[in-house]
Protein backbone atom coordinates (compact mmCIF):
# COMPACT_ATOMS: atom_id res chain seq x y z
CA UNK A 1 0.00 0.00 0.00
CA UNK A 2 2.85 2.36 0.89
CA UNK A 3 4.65 1.68 -2.39
CA UNK A 4 1.45 2.31 -4.37
CA UNK A 5 1.02 5.63 -2.58
CA UNK A 6 4.65 6.58 -3.30
CA UNK A 7 4.26 5.72 -6.99
CA UNK A 8 1.02 7.70 -7.28
CA UNK A 9 2.71 10.78 -5.76
CA UNK A 10 5.41 10.57 -8.44
CA UNK A 11 2.97 10.88 -11.35
CA UNK A 12 1.38 14.28 -10.57
CA UNK A 13 4.91 15.66 -10.15
CA UNK A 14 5.71 14.44 -13.69
CA UNK A 15 2.50 15.99 -15.03
CA UNK A 16 3.16 19.49 -13.69
CA UNK A 17 6.86 19.43 -14.59
CA UNK A 18 5.78 18.47 -18.11
CA UNK A 19 3.42 21.45 -18.35
CA UNK A 20 6.21 23.83 -17.36
CA UNK A 21 8.70 22.28 -19.81
CA UNK A 22 6.08 22.45 -22.59
CA UNK A 23 5.63 26.19 -21.99
CA UNK A 24 9.41 26.72 -22.16
CA UNK A 25 9.45 24.92 -25.51
CA UNK A 26 6.66 27.15 -26.84
CA UNK A 27 8.48 30.28 -25.63
CA UNK A 28 11.51 29.37 -27.77
CA UNK A 29 9.41 30.41 -30.76
CA UNK A 30 9.81 34.08 -29.68
CA UNK A 31 13.61 34.21 -30.26
CA UNK A 32 13.07 32.13 -33.43
CA UNK A 33 10.73 34.84 -34.76
CA UNK A 34 13.24 37.52 -33.70
CA UNK A 35 16.00 35.70 -35.55
CA UNK A 36 13.78 35.32 -38.64
CA UNK A 37 12.99 39.05 -38.58
CA UNK A 38 16.74 39.81 -38.35
CA UNK A 39 17.54 37.29 -41.13
CA UNK A 40 19.51 34.91 -38.92
CA UNK A 41 18.55 31.67 -40.69
CA UNK A 42 20.87 29.35 -38.76
CA UNK A 43 19.62 30.67 -35.40
CA UNK A 44 16.00 30.16 -36.53
CA UNK A 45 16.67 26.47 -37.23
CA UNK A 46 18.49 26.06 -33.89
CA UNK A 47 15.55 27.46 -31.93
CA UNK A 48 12.96 25.46 -33.86
CA UNK A 49 14.93 22.25 -33.23
CA UNK A 50 15.39 23.08 -29.53
CA UNK A 51 11.73 24.03 -29.22
CA UNK A 52 10.67 20.72 -30.73
CA UNK A 53 12.89 18.77 -28.33
CA UNK A 54 11.63 20.71 -25.29
CA UNK A 55 7.97 20.30 -26.27
CA UNK A 56 8.50 16.58 -26.90
CA UNK A 57 10.06 16.13 -23.45
CA UNK A 58 7.21 18.13 -21.92
CA UNK A 59 4.59 15.99 -23.65
CA UNK A 60 6.28 12.79 -22.45
CA UNK A 61 6.19 14.01 -18.84
CA UNK A 62 2.55 15.10 -19.24
CA UNK A 63 1.60 11.72 -20.69
CA UNK A 64 3.29 9.89 -17.80
CA UNK A 65 1.30 11.81 -15.20
CA UNK A 66 -1.88 12.67 -17.12
CA UNK A 67 -4.03 10.12 -15.31
CA UNK A 68 -3.06 11.69 -11.97
CA UNK A 69 -3.46 15.37 -12.92
CA UNK A 70 -6.37 15.87 -10.48
CA UNK A 71 -4.50 14.38 -7.50
CA UNK A 72 -4.05 16.99 -4.79
CA UNK A 73 -0.39 17.69 -4.08
CA UNK A 74 1.03 18.79 -0.75
CA UNK A 75 3.47 21.59 0.05
CA UNK A 76 6.53 19.33 -0.22
CA UNK A 77 5.50 18.10 -3.66
CA UNK A 78 4.86 21.68 -4.77
CA UNK A 79 8.43 22.63 -3.85
CA UNK A 80 9.77 19.53 -5.62
CA UNK A 81 7.92 20.49 -8.81
CA UNK A 82 9.30 24.04 -8.64
CA UNK A 83 12.94 23.04 -8.06
CA UNK A 84 12.87 20.11 -10.53
CA UNK A 85 11.29 22.30 -13.22
CA UNK A 86 14.11 24.80 -12.89
CA UNK A 87 16.70 22.03 -13.21
CA UNK A 88 15.14 20.31 -16.25
CA UNK A 89 14.25 23.71 -17.73
CA UNK A 90 17.90 24.76 -17.46
CA UNK A 91 19.09 21.67 -19.37
CA UNK A 92 16.61 22.22 -22.21
CA UNK A 93 16.86 26.02 -22.40
CA UNK A 94 20.64 25.66 -22.75
CA UNK A 95 20.30 23.71 -26.01
CA UNK A 96 19.94 26.71 -28.40
CA UNK A 97 22.71 28.60 -26.61
CA UNK A 98 25.13 25.69 -26.93
CA UNK A 99 24.16 24.90 -30.54
CA UNK A 100 24.74 28.56 -31.51
CA UNK A 101 28.49 28.08 -31.03
CA UNK A 102 28.78 31.01 -28.61
CA UNK A 103 29.79 28.80 -25.68
CA UNK A 104 32.88 26.73 -24.99
CA UNK A 105 30.92 23.88 -23.41
CA UNK A 106 27.42 22.72 -22.58
CA UNK A 107 28.20 23.46 -18.91
CA UNK A 108 28.86 27.10 -19.83
CA UNK A 109 25.50 27.38 -21.60
CA UNK A 110 23.74 25.75 -18.61
CA UNK A 111 25.51 28.24 -16.35
CA UNK A 112 24.18 31.19 -18.35
CA UNK A 113 20.64 29.79 -18.44
CA UNK A 114 20.64 29.32 -14.66
CA UNK A 115 22.07 32.82 -14.33
CA UNK A 116 19.24 34.15 -16.49
CA UNK A 117 16.39 32.22 -14.86
CA UNK A 118 17.61 33.15 -11.37
CA UNK A 119 18.00 36.80 -12.51
CA UNK A 120 21.67 36.75 -11.51
CA UNK A 121 23.26 38.11 -14.68
CA UNK A 122 26.84 36.81 -14.58
CA UNK A 123 27.72 35.14 -17.88
CA UNK A 124 30.20 32.86 -19.66
CA UNK A 125 29.17 33.60 -23.26
CA UNK A 126 32.04 34.28 -25.65
CA UNK A 127 32.24 37.43 -27.78
CA UNK A 128 28.96 38.88 -26.50
CA UNK A 129 29.31 41.97 -28.69
CA UNK A 130 28.78 39.86 -31.83
CA UNK A 131 26.08 37.49 -30.60
CA UNK A 132 22.96 37.19 -32.78
CA UNK A 133 19.76 39.04 -31.93
CA UNK A 134 17.91 35.73 -31.57
CA UNK A 135 20.31 34.52 -28.87
CA UNK A 136 20.19 37.89 -27.11
CA UNK A 137 16.39 37.79 -27.15
CA UNK A 138 16.46 34.34 -25.53
CA UNK A 139 18.95 35.47 -22.85
CA UNK A 140 16.81 38.43 -21.85
CA UNK A 141 13.54 36.52 -22.14
CA UNK A 142 14.92 33.95 -19.68
CA UNK A 143 15.71 36.75 -17.25
CA UNK A 144 12.25 38.29 -17.61
CA UNK A 145 10.61 34.88 -17.25
CA UNK A 146 12.71 33.96 -14.22
CA UNK A 147 11.97 37.25 -12.48
CA UNK A 148 8.22 36.78 -12.63
CA UNK A 149 8.49 33.01 -12.13
CA UNK A 150 8.36 30.45 -14.91
CA UNK A 151 6.32 28.05 -12.76
CA UNK A 152 3.90 30.91 -12.10
CA UNK A 153 3.57 31.62 -15.83
CA UNK A 154 3.05 28.02 -16.93
CA UNK A 155 0.53 27.04 -14.29
CA UNK A 156 -1.39 30.31 -14.34
CA UNK A 157 -2.70 29.57 -17.80
CA UNK A 158 -2.53 25.77 -18.03
CA UNK A 159 -3.91 24.54 -14.70
CA UNK A 160 -7.28 25.12 -13.05
CA UNK A 161 -6.38 23.24 -9.88
CA UNK A 162 -6.04 26.31 -7.65
CA UNK A 163 -4.81 24.40 -4.57
CA UNK A 164 -2.01 22.70 -6.52
CA UNK A 165 -0.95 25.93 -8.21
CA UNK A 166 -0.61 27.62 -4.82
CA UNK A 167 1.74 24.86 -3.57
CA UNK A 168 4.01 25.41 -6.58
CA UNK A 169 3.69 29.20 -6.33
CA UNK A 170 5.10 29.02 -2.79
CA UNK A 171 7.70 26.48 -3.89
CA UNK A 172 9.11 29.01 -6.36
CA UNK A 173 9.92 31.41 -3.53
CA UNK A 174 6.77 33.55 -3.60
CA UNK A 175 4.51 33.28 -0.59
CA UNK A 176 2.18 36.28 -0.73
CA UNK A 177 -1.29 36.38 -2.23
CA UNK A 178 -2.38 39.51 -4.09
CA UNK A 179 -5.89 38.07 -4.32
CA UNK A 180 -7.82 35.13 -2.80
CA UNK A 181 -6.25 32.34 -4.89
CA UNK A 182 -2.87 31.61 -6.47
CA UNK A 183 -4.10 31.63 -10.07
CA UNK A 184 -5.52 35.17 -9.90
CA UNK A 185 -2.43 36.23 -7.91
CA UNK A 186 -0.16 34.84 -10.66
CA UNK A 187 -2.21 36.54 -13.36
CA UNK A 188 -2.00 39.82 -11.45
CA UNK A 189 1.80 39.49 -11.30
CA UNK A 190 1.96 38.98 -15.06
CA UNK A 191 -0.50 41.81 -15.78
CA UNK A 192 1.65 44.18 -13.71
CA UNK A 193 4.81 42.99 -15.48
CA UNK A 194 3.33 43.24 -18.99
CA UNK A 195 2.05 46.76 -18.29
CA UNK A 196 5.54 47.81 -17.20
CA UNK A 197 7.06 45.98 -20.20
CA UNK A 198 5.15 48.18 -22.63
CA UNK A 199 5.92 51.41 -20.73
CA UNK A 200 9.52 50.44 -20.00
CA UNK A 201 10.32 49.40 -23.56
CA UNK A 202 9.04 52.73 -24.91
CA UNK A 203 10.97 54.77 -22.33
CA UNK A 204 14.26 52.85 -22.56
CA UNK A 205 14.12 52.68 -26.37
CA UNK A 206 13.67 56.45 -26.55
CA UNK A 207 16.58 57.03 -24.15
CA UNK A 208 18.89 54.62 -25.98
CA UNK A 209 18.02 56.05 -29.41
CA UNK A 210 18.67 59.52 -27.98
CA UNK A 211 22.05 58.24 -26.78
CA UNK A 212 22.99 57.51 -30.41
CA UNK A 213 21.88 54.02 -31.43
CA UNK A 214 19.94 53.50 -34.70
CA UNK A 215 16.16 53.12 -34.25
CA UNK A 216 15.91 49.38 -34.95
CA UNK A 217 18.84 48.48 -32.72
CA UNK A 218 17.69 51.00 -30.11
CA UNK A 219 14.24 49.40 -29.81
CA UNK A 220 15.74 45.93 -29.27
CA UNK A 221 18.25 47.27 -26.75
CA UNK A 222 15.50 49.24 -25.01
CA UNK A 223 13.35 46.13 -24.63
CA UNK A 224 16.27 44.00 -23.40
CA UNK A 225 17.58 46.58 -20.94
CA UNK A 226 14.08 47.04 -19.53
CA UNK A 227 13.58 43.27 -19.21
CA UNK A 228 16.82 43.02 -17.24
CA UNK A 229 16.12 46.12 -15.14
CA UNK A 230 12.55 45.15 -14.21
CA UNK A 231 13.60 41.58 -13.46
CA UNK A 232 16.68 42.83 -11.58
CA UNK A 233 18.54 40.48 -13.91
CA UNK A 234 21.72 42.25 -15.04
CA UNK A 235 22.06 40.75 -18.52
CA UNK A 236 22.88 43.31 -21.21
CA UNK A 237 23.32 42.92 -24.98
CA UNK A 238 26.90 44.23 -24.93
CA UNK A 239 29.94 43.11 -22.93
CA UNK A 240 30.50 46.61 -21.51
CA UNK A 241 27.04 46.46 -19.94
CA UNK A 242 25.78 49.98 -19.09
CA UNK A 243 29.16 51.51 -19.95
CA UNK A 244 28.40 50.83 -23.61
CA UNK A 245 25.80 53.62 -23.70
CA UNK A 246 27.86 56.30 -21.90
CA UNK A 247 24.66 58.19 -21.17
CA UNK A 248 23.28 59.60 -17.92
CA UNK A 249 19.68 59.34 -19.16
CA UNK A 250 20.03 55.60 -19.85
CA UNK A 251 21.55 55.09 -16.40
CA UNK A 252 18.78 57.05 -14.64
CA UNK A 253 16.03 55.33 -16.65
CA UNK A 254 17.39 51.86 -15.95
CA UNK A 255 17.86 52.71 -12.25
CA UNK A 256 14.24 53.84 -11.89
CA UNK A 257 13.01 50.58 -13.40
CA UNK A 258 15.27 48.30 -11.37
CA UNK A 259 14.35 50.11 -8.15
CA UNK A 260 10.64 49.68 -8.98
CA UNK A 261 11.26 46.07 -10.03
CA UNK A 262 12.84 45.24 -6.68
CA UNK A 263 9.63 46.12 -4.81
CA UNK A 264 7.16 43.49 -3.64
CA UNK A 265 4.42 42.66 -6.18
CA UNK A 266 1.94 43.06 -3.33
CA UNK A 267 3.15 46.65 -2.93
CA UNK A 268 2.64 47.32 -6.66
CA UNK A 269 -0.84 45.84 -6.39
CA UNK A 270 -1.70 47.95 -3.31
CA UNK A 271 -0.48 51.17 -4.95
CA UNK A 272 -2.42 50.43 -8.15
CA UNK A 273 -5.54 49.99 -6.03
CA UNK A 274 -5.04 53.47 -4.56
CA UNK A 275 -3.20 52.64 -1.31
CA UNK A 276 -0.21 54.92 -1.97
CA UNK A 277 0.52 55.42 1.73
CA UNK A 278 1.73 51.80 1.72
CA UNK A 279 5.00 53.01 0.16
CA UNK A 280 6.03 54.95 3.29
CA UNK A 281 4.42 52.63 5.86
CA UNK A 282 5.58 49.23 4.62
CA UNK A 283 8.39 47.63 6.65
CA UNK A 284 10.13 46.57 3.42
CA UNK A 285 10.34 50.02 1.85
CA UNK A 286 11.38 51.57 5.17
CA UNK A 287 14.09 48.94 5.75
CA UNK A 288 15.31 49.14 2.15
CA UNK A 289 15.52 52.95 2.26
CA UNK A 290 17.52 52.87 5.51
CA UNK A 291 19.99 50.19 4.38
CA UNK A 292 20.41 51.80 0.93
CA UNK A 293 21.12 55.21 2.52
CA UNK A 294 23.59 53.88 5.10
CA UNK A 295 25.48 51.72 2.61
CA UNK A 296 25.60 54.58 0.07
CA UNK A 297 27.27 56.81 2.67
CA UNK A 298 29.79 54.05 3.46
CA UNK A 299 30.47 53.47 -0.26
CA UNK A 300 30.95 57.17 -1.06
CA UNK A 301 33.21 57.55 2.00
CA UNK A 302 35.39 54.71 0.68
CA UNK A 303 35.57 56.28 -2.78
CA UNK A 304 36.49 59.67 -1.29
CA UNK A 305 39.25 58.06 0.75
CA UNK A 306 40.73 56.49 -2.39
CA UNK A 307 40.29 59.61 -4.60
CA UNK A 308 38.84 57.42 -7.35
CA UNK A 309 36.93 60.17 -9.18
CA UNK A 310 37.78 63.85 -9.83
CA UNK A 311 34.67 65.38 -8.20
CA UNK A 312 31.79 64.52 -5.89
CA UNK A 313 29.14 64.33 -8.64
CA UNK A 314 31.12 61.75 -10.63
CA UNK A 315 31.74 59.85 -7.41
CA UNK A 316 28.06 59.91 -6.43
CA UNK A 317 26.93 58.95 -9.95
CA UNK A 318 29.15 55.85 -10.04
CA UNK A 319 28.88 54.99 -6.35
CA UNK A 320 25.12 55.30 -5.96
CA UNK A 321 24.33 53.57 -9.26
CA UNK A 322 26.53 50.55 -8.46
CA UNK A 323 25.33 50.43 -4.84
CA UNK A 324 21.66 50.56 -5.91
CA UNK A 325 22.33 48.03 -8.67
CA UNK A 326 23.85 45.69 -6.08
CA UNK A 327 21.21 46.29 -3.40
CA UNK A 328 18.32 45.60 -5.79
CA UNK A 329 20.30 42.56 -7.03
CA UNK A 330 20.17 43.89 -10.59
CA UNK A 331 23.86 43.72 -11.45
CA UNK A 332 24.07 46.46 -14.08
CA UNK A 333 27.66 47.71 -14.20
CA UNK A 334 28.80 51.24 -15.03
CA UNK A 335 32.48 50.53 -14.26
CA UNK A 336 34.85 47.83 -15.50
CA UNK A 337 35.09 44.69 -13.34
CA UNK A 338 38.77 45.16 -12.49
CA UNK A 339 38.13 48.75 -11.31
CA UNK A 340 36.34 47.34 -8.26
CA UNK A 341 39.42 45.50 -7.08
CA UNK A 342 42.20 47.87 -8.13
CA UNK A 343 40.62 51.31 -7.56
CA UNK A 344 37.55 51.24 -5.32
CA UNK A 345 39.20 50.09 -2.09
CA UNK A 346 38.04 47.79 0.70
CA UNK A 347 35.45 50.15 2.26
CA UNK A 348 33.48 50.67 -0.97
CA UNK A 349 33.74 46.95 -1.80
CA UNK A 350 32.48 46.06 1.68
CA UNK A 351 29.44 48.34 1.17
CA UNK A 352 28.56 46.79 -2.20
CA UNK A 353 29.17 43.22 -0.99
CA UNK A 354 26.84 43.83 1.97
CA UNK A 355 24.23 45.44 -0.31
CA UNK A 356 24.29 42.42 -2.62
CA UNK A 357 23.61 40.08 0.30
CA UNK A 358 20.81 42.28 1.71
CA UNK A 359 18.91 42.31 -1.61
CA UNK A 360 15.47 43.71 -2.43
CA UNK A 361 11.92 42.81 -1.41
CA UNK A 362 10.21 39.48 -0.82
CA UNK A 363 7.80 38.30 -3.54
CA UNK A 364 9.60 40.46 -6.10
CA UNK A 365 12.08 39.85 -8.90
CA UNK A 366 14.99 40.56 -6.52
CA UNK A 367 17.19 38.14 -4.57
CA UNK A 368 19.23 38.30 -1.35
CA UNK A 369 18.15 38.20 2.29
CA UNK A 370 15.15 40.44 1.44
CA UNK A 371 14.26 43.69 3.22
CA UNK A 372 11.25 42.07 4.90
CA UNK A 373 13.44 39.54 6.73
CA UNK A 374 16.00 42.16 7.72
CA UNK A 375 13.20 44.37 9.06
CA UNK A 376 11.65 41.48 11.00
CA UNK A 377 14.96 40.51 12.62
CA UNK A 378 15.71 44.16 13.48
CA UNK A 379 12.24 44.60 15.01
CA UNK A 380 12.71 41.38 17.00
CA UNK A 381 16.07 42.55 18.38
CA UNK A 382 14.58 45.94 19.23
CA UNK A 383 11.61 44.26 21.00
CA UNK A 384 13.96 42.00 22.97
CA UNK A 385 16.05 44.97 24.13
CA UNK A 386 12.86 46.79 25.18
CA UNK A 387 11.78 43.77 27.25
CA UNK A 388 15.08 43.89 29.12
CA UNK A 389 14.88 47.64 29.84
CA UNK A 390 11.25 48.23 30.87
CA UNK A 391 9.00 46.64 33.52
CA UNK A 392 6.77 43.73 32.43
CA UNK A 393 3.66 45.87 32.88
CA UNK A 394 4.84 48.32 30.20
CA UNK A 395 5.88 45.78 27.55
CA UNK A 396 3.92 46.15 24.32
CA UNK A 397 3.36 43.51 21.67
CA UNK A 398 5.75 44.09 18.77
CA UNK A 399 4.03 44.77 15.45
CA UNK A 400 5.05 45.32 11.85
CA UNK A 401 3.19 46.76 8.87
CA UNK A 402 3.43 44.81 5.63
CA UNK A 403 0.35 45.50 3.49
CA UNK A 404 -1.55 45.10 6.77
CA UNK A 405 -0.67 45.36 10.46
CA UNK A 406 0.73 42.10 11.86
CA UNK A 407 1.89 40.89 15.26
CA UNK A 408 5.56 39.96 15.22
CA UNK A 409 5.36 36.25 16.11
CA UNK A 410 8.19 33.93 17.14
CA UNK A 411 7.61 31.73 14.08
CA UNK A 412 7.95 34.78 11.81
CA UNK A 413 11.27 35.72 13.42
CA UNK A 414 12.61 32.15 13.33
CA UNK A 415 11.71 31.74 9.67
CA UNK A 416 13.40 35.03 8.71
CA UNK A 417 16.51 34.26 10.77
CA UNK A 418 16.79 30.73 9.33
CA UNK A 419 16.75 31.89 5.71
CA UNK A 420 19.28 34.67 6.46
CA UNK A 421 21.53 32.10 8.16
CA UNK A 422 21.31 29.79 5.14
CA UNK A 423 22.24 32.69 2.84
CA UNK A 424 25.28 33.48 5.01
CA UNK A 425 26.39 29.82 5.06
CA UNK A 426 25.98 29.57 1.27
CA UNK A 427 27.92 32.82 0.82
CA UNK A 428 30.73 31.39 2.99
CA UNK A 429 30.86 28.19 0.90
CA UNK A 430 31.04 30.21 -2.32
CA UNK A 431 33.78 32.41 -0.88
CA UNK A 432 35.84 29.40 0.25
CA UNK A 433 35.42 27.81 -3.20
CA UNK A 434 36.74 30.99 -4.81
CA UNK A 435 39.71 31.12 -2.45
CA UNK A 436 40.42 27.42 -3.11
CA UNK A 437 40.53 28.26 -6.82
CA UNK A 438 43.31 30.75 -6.03
CA UNK A 439 41.50 34.10 -5.91
CA UNK A 440 42.14 36.69 -3.14
CA UNK A 441 39.68 36.70 -0.23
CA UNK A 442 38.09 40.06 -1.13
CA UNK A 443 37.53 39.03 -4.75
CA UNK A 444 36.14 35.64 -3.68
CA UNK A 445 33.80 37.30 -1.16
CA UNK A 446 32.52 39.83 -3.72
CA UNK A 447 31.82 37.20 -6.39
CA UNK A 448 30.22 34.82 -3.88
CA UNK A 449 27.91 37.58 -2.60
CA UNK A 450 26.92 38.31 -6.20
CA UNK A 451 25.92 34.73 -7.06
CA UNK A 452 24.38 34.02 -3.63
CA UNK A 453 22.19 37.12 -3.80
CA UNK A 454 21.44 36.56 -7.53
CA UNK A 455 22.99 39.93 -8.35
CA UNK A 456 25.35 39.76 -11.34
CA UNK A 457 28.03 42.31 -10.49
CA UNK A 458 31.45 40.77 -11.12
CA UNK A 459 34.92 41.58 -9.93
CA UNK A 460 36.43 39.55 -12.76
CA UNK A 461 36.28 35.95 -11.49
CA UNK A 462 33.30 34.76 -13.55
CA UNK A 463 34.72 33.99 -16.99
CA UNK A 464 34.85 31.05 -19.42
CA UNK A 465 38.37 30.29 -18.15
CA UNK A 466 37.42 29.75 -14.49
CA UNK A 467 37.67 26.16 -13.16
CA UNK A 468 34.77 23.81 -13.92
CA UNK A 469 34.22 23.03 -10.23
CA UNK A 470 33.76 26.75 -9.53
CA UNK A 471 31.26 27.05 -12.40
CA UNK A 472 29.24 24.18 -10.92
CA UNK A 473 29.51 25.64 -7.40
CA UNK A 474 28.24 29.04 -8.55
CA UNK A 475 25.48 27.42 -10.64
CA UNK A 476 24.17 25.47 -7.64
CA UNK A 477 24.45 28.54 -5.39
CA UNK A 478 22.37 30.61 -7.85
CA UNK A 479 19.72 27.87 -7.91
CA UNK A 480 19.66 27.61 -4.11
CA UNK A 481 19.52 31.37 -3.60
CA UNK A 482 16.69 31.96 -6.06
CA UNK A 483 14.44 29.22 -4.69
CA UNK A 484 15.45 30.15 -1.12
CA UNK A 485 16.90 26.76 -0.23
CA UNK A 486 13.90 24.81 1.05
CA UNK A 487 12.58 23.78 -2.38
CA UNK A 488 15.97 22.40 -3.40
CA UNK A 489 16.51 20.69 -0.03
CA UNK A 490 13.09 19.03 -0.36
CA UNK A 491 13.96 17.78 -3.87
CA UNK A 492 17.25 16.31 -2.60
CA UNK A 493 15.49 14.62 0.33
CA UNK A 494 12.82 13.24 -2.02
CA UNK A 495 15.47 11.84 -4.39
CA UNK A 496 17.33 10.12 -1.53
CA UNK A 497 14.09 8.66 -0.20
CA UNK A 498 13.18 7.19 -3.59
CA UNK A 499 16.69 5.74 -4.01
CA UNK A 500 16.46 4.17 -0.57
CA UNK A 501 13.16 2.49 -1.40
CA UNK A 502 14.23 1.38 -4.87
Amino acid sequence: MTNEKQVSRFYPICYYVGLIVLVLGVLMIIPAVTAAFCREAQIVSIFLLSSGIAMAVGCIFIQIGFQYRQVKINFGEGTIIASLSWLIGMLLCALPLYLSGSYGSYLDSCFDVMSGLTTTGVFLIRDLDHVSNGINMWRHLLTFLGGQGMVVLALTFLSRNYANVYMMYVGEGKDEKLSPNAVTTSRSIWRISMLYLVIGTIVMSALIIHAGLPAGEGILHGMWIFMSAWSTGGFAPMSQNMLYYHDLGVEVGSMIFFLIGSFNFALHYAVMRGHRSEIRKNIETVTFTITLSVLTIICITGLMQNNVYPNFMAMFRKGFYLLASGHTTTGFMSVYAKQFFYEWGDIALFAITTAMLFGGSACSTAGGFKALRIGIVFKAVKAEISRMLVPDSRIRTARIHHIRDMILSDSMVKSAALIILLYILTFAIGMLAGMYAGYPAMMAAFESASVTGNVGLSIGITAPSMPAFLKITYLVIMWLGRLEFMSVFTLIAYAFRRLKRA
